[in-house]
Protein backbone atom coordinates (compact mmCIF):
# COMPACT_ATOMS: atom_id res chain seq x y z
CA UNK A 1 0.00 0.00 0.00
CA UNK A 2 1.46 3.29 -0.73
CA UNK A 3 2.37 5.55 2.05
CA UNK A 4 2.90 8.64 0.44
CA UNK A 5 -0.64 9.72 -1.50
CA UNK A 6 -3.42 7.92 -3.14
CA UNK A 7 -2.81 6.58 -6.61
CA UNK A 8 -5.00 8.92 -8.94
CA UNK A 9 -7.84 6.42 -11.12
CA UNK A 10 -7.10 6.39 -14.66
CA UNK A 11 -10.01 7.08 -17.09
CA UNK A 12 -10.45 4.44 -19.00
CA UNK A 13 -12.16 5.15 -22.83
CA UNK A 14 -15.13 3.19 -23.33
CA UNK A 15 -15.45 0.49 -26.03
CA UNK A 16 -15.90 1.52 -29.95
CA UNK A 17 -18.95 -1.58 -30.27
CA UNK A 18 -21.37 -0.59 -27.37
CA UNK A 19 -19.34 2.85 -25.84
CA UNK A 20 -19.76 1.16 -22.50
CA UNK A 21 -17.34 1.30 -20.16
CA UNK A 22 -18.17 -1.64 -18.16
CA UNK A 23 -17.23 -3.23 -21.47
CA UNK A 24 -14.00 -1.66 -22.15
CA UNK A 25 -12.82 -2.77 -18.60
CA UNK A 26 -14.07 -6.08 -19.04
CA UNK A 27 -11.97 -6.27 -22.44
CA UNK A 28 -8.91 -4.82 -20.46
CA UNK A 29 -9.00 -7.33 -17.47
CA UNK A 30 -9.52 -10.48 -20.00
CA UNK A 31 -6.32 -9.03 -21.84
CA UNK A 32 -2.68 -10.81 -21.48
CA UNK A 33 0.54 -9.38 -23.05
CA UNK A 34 -1.06 -6.44 -23.78
CA UNK A 35 -3.32 -8.53 -27.06
CA UNK A 36 -6.11 -6.30 -26.62
CA UNK A 37 -7.58 -6.98 -30.52
CA UNK A 38 -7.77 -10.75 -29.14
CA UNK A 39 -9.20 -9.53 -26.17
CA UNK A 40 -12.19 -7.49 -27.82
CA UNK A 41 -12.42 -10.72 -30.15
CA UNK A 42 -12.87 -12.86 -27.18
CA UNK A 43 -15.50 -10.61 -25.52
CA UNK A 44 -17.74 -9.48 -28.77
CA UNK A 45 -17.76 -13.04 -29.66
CA UNK A 46 -19.20 -13.67 -26.14
CA UNK A 47 -21.66 -11.11 -26.29
CA UNK A 48 -23.19 -11.85 -29.56
CA UNK A 49 -23.03 -16.08 -28.47
CA UNK A 50 -25.38 -14.49 -25.34
CA UNK A 51 -27.39 -12.50 -27.81
CA UNK A 52 -28.45 -15.32 -29.53
CA UNK A 53 -29.07 -17.54 -26.49
CA UNK A 54 -31.42 -14.61 -24.36
CA UNK A 55 -32.42 -13.25 -27.36
CA UNK A 56 -32.45 -9.78 -25.89
CA UNK A 57 -29.69 -6.82 -25.58
CA UNK A 58 -26.45 -8.04 -24.85
CA UNK A 59 -25.15 -4.93 -23.07
CA UNK A 60 -28.25 -4.91 -20.39
CA UNK A 61 -27.83 -9.22 -20.03
CA UNK A 62 -23.99 -8.54 -19.32
CA UNK A 63 -25.23 -5.43 -16.91
CA UNK A 64 -27.29 -7.57 -15.09
CA UNK A 65 -24.88 -10.46 -14.96
CA UNK A 66 -22.92 -8.17 -13.42
CA UNK A 67 -25.39 -6.63 -10.54
CA UNK A 68 -26.08 -10.39 -9.88
CA UNK A 69 -22.45 -10.97 -8.66
CA UNK A 70 -21.47 -7.82 -6.66
CA UNK A 71 -20.66 -8.35 -3.41
CA UNK A 72 -21.83 -5.51 -0.80
CA UNK A 73 -19.47 -6.95 2.02
CA UNK A 74 -15.99 -8.83 1.82
CA UNK A 75 -14.10 -9.76 5.24
CA UNK A 76 -10.68 -8.39 5.58
CA UNK A 77 -7.98 -9.49 7.71
CA UNK A 78 -7.29 -7.15 10.47
CA UNK A 79 -4.21 -7.90 13.57
CA UNK A 80 -5.15 -6.50 16.64
CA UNK A 81 -3.09 -7.38 19.91
CA UNK A 82 -1.70 -10.60 18.01
CA UNK A 83 -4.54 -12.15 16.98
CA UNK A 84 -5.57 -11.95 13.85
CA UNK A 85 -9.73 -10.68 13.05
CA UNK A 86 -11.65 -11.54 9.75
CA UNK A 87 -13.39 -7.95 9.84
CA UNK A 88 -16.21 -7.73 7.44
CA UNK A 89 -16.39 -4.22 5.48
CA UNK A 90 -18.45 -2.74 3.12
CA UNK A 91 -17.13 -3.10 -0.87
CA UNK A 92 -16.91 0.02 -2.13
CA UNK A 93 -18.69 -0.01 -5.87
CA UNK A 94 -15.61 0.31 -8.24
CA UNK A 95 -14.42 -3.18 -6.40
CA UNK A 96 -17.53 -4.41 -6.43
CA UNK A 97 -17.22 -4.44 -10.15
CA UNK A 98 -13.50 -5.34 -10.18
CA UNK A 99 -14.33 -8.40 -7.85
CA UNK A 100 -17.23 -9.21 -10.01
CA UNK A 101 -15.39 -9.38 -13.58
CA UNK A 102 -12.47 -11.36 -11.71
CA UNK A 103 -14.93 -13.90 -10.93
CA UNK A 104 -16.54 -14.40 -13.94
CA UNK A 105 -12.69 -14.49 -16.00
CA UNK A 106 -11.48 -16.73 -13.44
CA UNK A 107 -14.68 -19.22 -13.52
CA UNK A 108 -14.75 -18.90 -17.13
CA UNK A 109 -11.01 -19.56 -17.50
CA UNK A 110 -11.84 -22.66 -15.67
CA UNK A 111 -13.77 -24.16 -18.68
CA UNK A 112 -12.28 -26.65 -19.78
CA UNK A 113 -12.39 -27.89 -23.32
CA UNK A 114 -14.24 -24.96 -24.68
CA UNK A 115 -12.86 -21.79 -26.43
CA UNK A 116 -12.79 -18.46 -24.11
CA UNK A 117 -15.51 -16.94 -25.88
CA UNK A 118 -17.91 -19.58 -25.42
CA UNK A 119 -16.93 -20.09 -21.52
CA UNK A 120 -17.29 -16.22 -21.30
CA UNK A 121 -21.11 -16.60 -22.71
CA UNK A 122 -21.50 -19.06 -20.25
CA UNK A 123 -20.60 -17.73 -17.33
CA UNK A 124 -22.46 -14.55 -18.24
CA UNK A 125 -25.43 -16.60 -18.85
CA UNK A 126 -25.43 -18.41 -15.19
CA UNK A 127 -24.89 -14.89 -13.68
CA UNK A 128 -27.91 -13.95 -15.69
CA UNK A 129 -29.94 -16.51 -14.41
CA UNK A 130 -28.36 -16.13 -10.80
CA UNK A 131 -26.55 -19.55 -11.20
CA UNK A 132 -23.22 -20.59 -11.76
CA UNK A 133 -19.55 -20.23 -10.14
CA UNK A 134 -19.60 -17.04 -9.79
CA UNK A 135 -22.99 -16.50 -7.80
CA UNK A 136 -21.86 -18.95 -5.40
CA UNK A 137 -18.41 -17.06 -4.69
CA UNK A 138 -20.48 -13.67 -4.18
CA UNK A 139 -22.55 -16.09 -1.48
CA UNK A 140 -19.77 -17.65 -0.33
CA UNK A 141 -18.23 -14.24 0.34
CA UNK A 142 -21.41 -12.83 1.98
CA UNK A 143 -21.91 -16.01 4.61
CA UNK A 144 -18.01 -15.14 5.77
CA UNK A 145 -19.24 -11.74 6.32
CA UNK A 146 -21.83 -12.98 8.06
CA UNK A 147 -20.43 -15.30 10.25
CA UNK A 148 -17.56 -12.74 11.43
CA UNK A 149 -20.07 -9.88 12.11
CA UNK A 150 -19.20 -10.27 15.97
CA UNK A 151 -15.49 -8.86 14.82
CA UNK A 152 -17.37 -5.91 12.93
CA UNK A 153 -16.28 -3.39 15.80
CA UNK A 154 -12.85 -3.83 15.03
CA UNK A 155 -13.33 -2.03 11.68
CA UNK A 156 -11.74 1.00 10.66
Amino acid sequence: MARRRRAEKRLITPDTRFSSELVARLINSIMERGKKSTAERIVYGALDQLQQVTQQDPLQVFQQALDNIRPQLEVKSRRVGGATYQVPVEVSPDRQVALAMRWIIDYATGRKGIGMSRALALELGDAFKGTGNAIKKRDDTHKMAQANKAFAHYRW
